[in-house]
């Protein structure tokens, strides 16, 4: 009995769109969140390895951060990453905000806006090869991550094309 072939990304063919990573923006995509993080992190003075502006402001801020979080989880959005695709869609229902092609990636880049650190995220930027941007993804935790998961399904992509185009290449010369 012959062995299956492994696939390179479990549980995704070649064939059609597999969804592999759904993640959610942190609050930081807005200017109220960043500012509760820039608050936050604004006196870096640290009494038992906790940073001051934490005792100081965490608690009052405390009911802003929870209405931010609401709202986003009901109004913001989310992204969607599959073997061919990076997407952004509403968090609720399925608007789709934008895309962009998995092969069309050259790189991402990942750009931290004040405000972003204190929630450990930041923006990701798609990237052509020219350089122009393909797509922004606000406010991602753990950015460098996410990037590499969207950078290593970019390379399985692109070698399963080119696999692909070989095969077809070949069927042709046969025929």
């Amino acid at each position: 009995m012959p062995a299956a072939q492994p696939q390179a990304i479990s549980g995704v063919s070649a064939g059609r769109e597999t969804v592999m990573e759904t993640v959610y923006p942190s609050i930081s995509a807005s200017g109220l969140g960043r500012l509760i993080g820039s608050i936050c992190d604004s006196i870096p003075v640290r009494i038992a390895g906790v940073k001051l502006s934490y005792l100081l402001f965490g608690l009052p801020l405390a009911p802003l951060a929870l209405a931010g979080y609401a709202v986003f989880k009901l109004f913001g959005d989310r992204y969607v990453i599959s073997n061919r695709t990076v997407k952004i869609f509403s968090a609720i229902g399925e608007t789709l905000k934008g895309q962009a092609n998995i092969a069309d990636i050259d790189n991402v880049a990942i750009d931290v806006k004040s405000g972003q650190g204190f929630y450990h995220a930041g923006d990701l930027v798609l990237l052509k090869a020219n350089g122009d941007e393909l797509l922004r993804l606000p406010a991602v935790v753990r950015p460098e991550r996410f990037r590499h998961v969207i950078l290593e399904a970019r390379e399985a992509r692109l070698l399963s094309d080119s696999t692909l185009a070989t095969i077809d290449a070949r069927q042709l010369q046969t025929a």
